[in-house]
């Protein structure tokens, strides 16, 4: 059976890699293993960063919240244990637009959660 070389498909998975590289700087977007080496670190970073990013987008919102909160008398977590305590399920993301968008309607919302809490 004859030898079989592998330059076709080896030049394919060549370009493959260099086409998703385009755009780096230096060696790192015309030389193979540069560029291997870079693309393995963008897909770990991305990898990573598309967790990271759901942190930090609550992580804001928090803190919009707890801003938005503090200017009717409350703390974030007494305003989130008072939400909890009157059966108002909204999310962080939505209680953040409130906050932000429609203030009256977000101090509805806390005098609401003062109210459960006095009870």
């Amino acid at each position: 059976m004859p030898r079989t070389k592998s330059s076709t498909s080896r030049r394919k998975r060549k370009k493959r890699l260099l086409k998703q590289a385009k755009g780096f700087k230096w060696n790192r977007k015309n030389l193979y293993r540069k560029a291997k080496e870079a693309l393995m670190k963008a897909w770990d970073h991305a990898y990573r960063d598309r967790k990271r990013k759901k942190r930090e987008f609550r992580k804001l919102w928090q803190t919009q919240i707890n801003a938005a909160a503090r200017q009717h008398d409350m703390k974030y977590s007494t305003f989130m244990h008072g939400l909890k305590e009157s059966d108002i399920e909204l999310n962080r993301k939505m209680l953040a637009d409130l906050a932000k968008n429609k203030p009256e309607t977000f101090e509805k919302i806390v005098d609401e959660a003062k109210e459960a809490l006095e009870e």
